[in-house]
């Protein structure tokens, strides 16, 4: 089976928007059990607690734009590669 390379990049930037925003929503909520998880995915970096107001809704914007667009792409070249490894 052949993937859509749009219909592909479309899913990755969707799924991304999803859990980029419920995310922000968690650290909203939970801001110290989230940076605890944060932490416990960086081995070995040294985080430091920041202030959940600094999340302003530019920079909410920004890394959602962001975020989507990176993943789009990915998603395009995933398929492209799956599809010529399927060939």
């Amino acid at each position: 089976m052949k993937h859509n390379p749009i219909s592909t990049a479309n899913a990755f930037a969707i799924t991304t928007g999803i859990f980029y925003v419920a995310c922000r929503v968690l650290v909203g909520l939970f801001p110290n059990l989230m940076f605890t998880v944060a932490q416990s995915w960086f081995h070995g970096v040294a985080l430091t607690k920041f202030d959940t107001g600094s999340l302003t809704m530019s920079t909410f914007l920004i890394g959602l734009v962001s975020s989507l667009v990176f993943t789009w792409v990915t998603g395009y070249i995933f398929a492209k590669i799956y599809n010529l490894m399927k060939s």
